[in-house]
């Protein structure tokens, strides 16, 4: 496998993809055959944002594979609080580990940290942005429990504003044929310019409905997510919207007997307790999954070696508004800049430049 980073799932082709899953298969199937593979390799594990379900299972995924993990999960706890910027802590710790997993609020962290690291740099989250190995997670239960992801009909349902998993899901699910999603959510949730932007130029089959009960009955897949207090600057949006979206064991019977609801948690109470004892309901599922895949993962990037990263421009004034952009406080980041359609965006968190 080329990939060196993986910052968004975009950054892998369907080939990739299948390499993964066909190790995650393996692993899955006979575990201890693979208690070695990643002996002597070190993980830092960088966590400026609460987490439960990716911080744990990357620890376990690293020392399944005999690997070790070093980290924070405050950064209040690191030279980060006494003004250390993000470059110097990645060039730093690049140097001490063989991957780096980062969780950072800002948008396009991740990729800032690529430009600095000598090692692979994974992107555990950045904000509203992306979450590409939630996406493993999520493929990788659609691919064991349905059998294939072709023609799948997909309901995203929730806070698709802000929702990082949302969008890798969508990257991801592109590279698949037949994919028709129904995107569900109030609309000062729904997904962003660039992703309907990213949705129209590949050609992607999608509805936007702001009712969950009237597209169940055509799901093969239910995406549930949570609407995010902790994304929302005004809390009276908040308010308006939390509770909107409550899958119940009522709602499922009128979906597919065969349906998958999915989830990538916390959930607050988007679900009923009592859903998840229908054999629908395989979120639980999902996260066990993502341990798997993401030890799939690292056999590969951690076992790459170290390499000096090129230099880059120093930056001065920040090209992108968008005030969760990493270039906002990070502001010695180059003006990267790529094509998204007809329009230019920040290369970092995507937003739209101009077009």
């Amino acid at each position: 496998m080329s990939l060196r980073h993986l910052i968004d799932f975009g950054d892998l082709t369907r080939t990739e993809w299948e390499e993964i899953y066909g190790r995650c298969q393996g692993i899955m199937d006979c575990p201890k055959d693979y208690m070695d593979v990643c002996r002597g390799k070190i993980q830092a594990n960088l966590f400026f944002e609460p987490s439960t379900r990716t911080k744990f299972s990357f620890q376990t995924a690293m020392l399944r594979l005999g690997g070790s993990v070093f980290g924070f999960d405050d950064p209040n706890s690191s030279s980060t609080a006494k003004g250390e910027s993000l470059k110097d802590t990645i060039k730093m710790v690049s140097a001490y580990a063989d991957v780096i997993v980062m969780r950072n609020p800002k948008e396009g962290a991740a990729k800032a940290a690529s430009l600095y690291s000598e090692v692979p740099v994974i992107n555990a989250g950045d904000g509203g942005h992306m979450h590409p190995t939630q996406t493993l997670a999520d493929l990788t239960t659609i691919q064991r429990f349905r059998g294939g992801i072709d023609g799948v009909s997909v309901g995203i349902c929730g806070d698709l504003k802000n929702g990082r998993t949302v969008h890798s899901l969508i990257k991801a699910l592109a590279k698949f044929e037949g994919v028709r999603f129904f995107l569900i959510s109030p609309r000062e949730l729904a997904i962003p310019g660039y992703m309907r932007t990213f949705m129209q130029e590949h050609q992607l089959w999608f509805t936007e409905v702001t009712g969950l009960e009237p597209v169940i009955p055509r799901l093969d897949v239910l995406y549930m997510t949570r609407i995010q207090r902790e994304r929302f600057i005004d809390p009276l949006a908040y308010e308006r919207n939390k509770g909107i979206y409550v899958l119940t064991r009522r709602k499922l019977d009128r979906a597919k007997p065969e349906l998958m609801v999915l989830h990538p948690l916390p959930r607050v109470d988007e679900i009923a307790l009592d859903v998840d004892d229908d054999p629908r309901a395989l979120y639980f599922e999902q996260a066990r999954c993502g341990m798997y895949a993401r030890m799939a993962l690292l056999m590969d990037l951690a076992c790459q070696d170290h390499r000096r990263p090129e230099p880059v421009e120093i930056g001065s004034d920040p090209v992108c508004k968008n005030p969760n952009c990493i270039t906002q406080t990070e502001r010695y980041l180059p003006p990267l800049v790529k094509q998204n359609g007809d329009g230019v965006c920040c290369a970092y968190c995507d937003s739209l430049l101009y077009g």
